[in-house]
């Protein structure tokens, strides 16, 4: 499976697509905001009065409400410190990057009257806003003209299905009974990736530039934990009950897993110092319920609601990876029996999804 072919949130506006689906991201952005806002605020601080254009990047930015939601936050943190410093407004440069697979349509005639009128009220500065498709494992813009880079949910995604899973069986990712092979050969492809993913970024942010990334993890050292692992453990399950009954070969179960990896801190921190290019200013792990998918403030007591809104959660994200696996005919099923599993298992755990934020600066060469 080409990683890059395939990989890429439900698109368009309906019933399954990122965009109606995707609640739970926009909370993970809320509750990073006052480290994303120290990092705007300061890296325009240390540019001076004579920086005439400012320019970010949001990484992996998907298509739906939360695409530009820091962007916006962006522009507004810089104006209200010009206003209050007495600083001429900078013109605003805003690259939107995901792959070539997203659905940049959805942005330009959906999300941009949104985020133009979120910030109408900006008076005298220009803000230009530009689609930059491609990999972010891989260089994406010119050297040292990046100030801000902000990625969310994101960097937990592979490059590529490690090699070495071949005894991973029964299971999407890396589960409670994986052999320990299994863990190794994802936290390798995790650590190739965020290493590239660095180097690429060392060489287009500006020295002094801030970064910001969130991304799925966990908070303890071992891979294979619940905190981390359960929700595909769960669609494992869904998969196997199809097998079972007939509808879906267990080989064809077997060579599907999931290229993502949820690392820990101190993972994260290990690789942004092994790098070298950048000063670690804040690192923490939060967590936030599975019930964060409903819009009904996380009401826990109606688990069959949080249950349905999980699952739809869910197949925006993995429903191109699934199709390209197992096609069309067997998803819709497929997520009614993950539903009524996620269901059960609400109802008796606390369930929760477990964020990893960064927050570092470019360090002087």
């Amino acid at each position: 499976m080409e990683v890059e072919q395939v990989l890429h949130m439900n698109g368009g506006l309906g019933d399954s697509s990122y965009a109606n689906n995707s609640l739970v991201q926009g909370k993970m952005i809320e509750m990073t905001k006052p480290i994303v806002a120290d990092a705007i605020s300061k890296v325009y601080r240390s540019l001076g009065s004579n920086s005439k254009t400012l320019c970010m990047a949001e990484l992996g930015c998907s298509s739906g409400p939360n695409t530009l939601l820091v962007a916006a936050e962006f522009v507004k943190t810089v104006y209200e410190s010009s206003r209050k410093h007495g600083r001429e407004l900078p013109e605003f440069q805003i690259f939107l990057n995901d792959l070539p697979g997203n659905d940049f349509n959805c942005i330009s005639q959906w999300l941009m009257p949104k985020f133009e009128e979120e910030i109408g009220n900006i008076n005298g500065g220009y803000c230009f806003v530009y689609g930059a498709p491609g990999s972010f494992y891989g260089r994406l813009f010119p050297s040292n003209t990046l100030h801000f880079v902000h990625s969310s949910c994101s960097l937990m995604w592979l490059s590529k299905v490690p090699q070495g899973l071949e005894m991973n069986k029964g299971n999407v990712y890396i589960g409670s009974e994986s052999p320990v092979s299994v863990s190794e050969a994802y936290y390798a492809q995790f650590r190739s990736d965020f290493q590239t993913f660095l180097k690429c970024r060392s060489e287009e942010v500006v020295v002094g530039g801030r970064m910001v990334l969130t991304i799925l993890g966990r908070k303890t050292e071992t891979a294979a934990s619940k905190e981390c692992c359960y929700i595909w453990e769960l669609l494992a399950l869904a998969l196997k009950q199809m097998v079972h009954e007939g509808v879906v070969e267990e080989e064809i179960v077997d060579s599907f897993n999931i290229p993502q990896y949820t690392p820990s801190p101190i993972e994260v921190k290990k690789e942004v110092e092994n790098e070298g290019s950048f000063i670690i200013t804040h690192l923490e792990a939060s967590e936030i319920s599975w019930a964060a998918c409903s819009a009904t403030n996380n009401d826990t007591a109606n688990h069959k609601i949080n249950a349905y809104n999980v699952a739809k959660c869910m197949r925006s994200v993995a429903e191109p990876l699934l199709v390209q696996h197992f096609g069309q005919s067997i998803i819709d099923q497929l997520f009614v029996k993950y539903q009524n599993i996620i269901w059960d298992r609400m109802s008796k755990e606390d369930t929760k999804f477990i964020n990893v934020t960064i927050s570092m600066t470019k360090r002087q060469e």
